[in-house]
């Protein structure tokens, strides 16, 4: 079995499978940070060489940096860490040249890194102007060897374009992009084709939602567990609600046993096989699951599969829209979960 690689850009080559860290964060319980350093080794060994972590992902650069540290200077070279630029809201109004470069070093200390093969860049509030501005800051680093590459997350369609027809090389876009979230496959998969943008893709399996352990379940009371589940509860309301969510595990049952795969391994198998995808994000607090995760490489979805799930896809088209305009909305319930101020020193 050999994990699948993807050209991000001229002379970058990633993993398809991306290693999340939001999981190390702590947000999904008790992080044994020895146990999770250790266990990055098992995802580079296993051929995941792209990890995906974030400024205001408490802890987990800092975590990676301590990883970067045990590796051979030839291991390093095969590891790359993209990690995010997301100011606060409050800071947005303010930001200066200055301000982009003291968290971007930030990032470069925490991971012992001497330039950020990735930067993500995040904008809360397009109300708020400057994020052009901040687009080139980030791009004047790359230029000036501290940054890599610059791409984007939770950009929609417009202000994505904006960005590149400002110059900024974007060289992708990180997106929430499931089977029961495809936003993106419409007007920014076009803008894809355009611009040579690609996507990295979280949410693929709905926070663990897309996999066996909810199959026949029924619909969980509140509160969940934690603020992930709570994130794509909202969304499976978005493709149709609870039922039509079971329809769709029973589908990719039935696919998941003819290929001796899981549920998870079709969901994730099904976002890869999209245009203009480049990776997906599985999140990971420890490499208990990578066995698993790795499956998606053993197996391909037929005709039969692929029209199976565009038959249910139809009669649930799921969130509509640009991408990301639900959860910018701060008074409605998908804006109303989101923390605005986690990029504090």
């Amino acid at each position: 079995m050999t994990v699948e690689t993807a050209l991000l850009a001229p002379g970058y080559e990633i993993s398809r499978l991306v290693r999340g860290g939001w999981q190390l964060a702590g947000g999904h319980g008790e992080v044994e940070q020895g146990r999770a350093i250790a266990d990055m080794r098992a995802f580079l060994d296993a051929g995941v060489t792209t990890f995906d972590c974030a400024d205001i992902y408490t802890g987990v650069e800092e975590m990676i940096g301590a990883f970067r540290a045990t590796l051979s200077p030839a291991e390093r070279a095969r590891l790359h860490v993209h990690t995010k630029f997301v100011p606060d809201l409050s800071a947005l109004a303010t930001l200066r040249f200055a301000d982009v470069e003291r968290i971007i070093d930030r990032s470069l200390q925490r991971l012992r890194a001497e330039t950020l093969d990735l930067v993500q860049f995040h904008w809360w509030d397009y109300a708020i102007p400057g994020f052009v501005e901040a687009a080139g800051h980030l791009d004047t680093l790359r230029r000036r060897g501290k940054i890599r590459h610059v791409g984007g997350t939770n950009f929609d369609t417009p202000h994505s374009e904006a960005m590149i027809a400002a110059g900024v090389p974007i060289v992708s876009m990180q997106v929430q992009y499931s089977l029961l979230d495809r936003r993106v496959a419409g007007a920014m998969s076009e803008l894809c084709a355009r611009s040579g943008m690609q996507f990295l893709c979280y949410g693929t399996v709905a926070g663990g939602f897309l996999s066996a352990r909810w199959l026949g379940r029924p619909d969980p009371v509140e509160p969940l567990a934690n603020r992930s589940l709570v994130k794509y509860r909202l969304i499976i309301e978005e493709f149709g609600g609870w039922d039509a969510f079971q329809a769709l595990l029973r589908v990719l049952d039935g696919i998941a046993r003819r290929h001796g795969a899981s549920i998870t391994a079709v969901a994730t198998r099904w976002v890869l096989d999209q245009p203009h995808v480049a990776g997906a994000i599985v999140g990971a607090r420890y490499a208990e699951h990578l066995p698993d995760n790795l499956a998606v490489f053993r197996f391909g979805l037929d005709n039969a599969d692929r029209a199976a799930i565009a038959a249910i896809l139809a009669r649930h088209p799921g969130p509509q829209g640009d991408f990301y305009a639900l959860e910018r909305d701060r008074a409605g319930p998908h804006g109303r979960i989101m923390k605005y101020e986690l990029n504090r020193d």
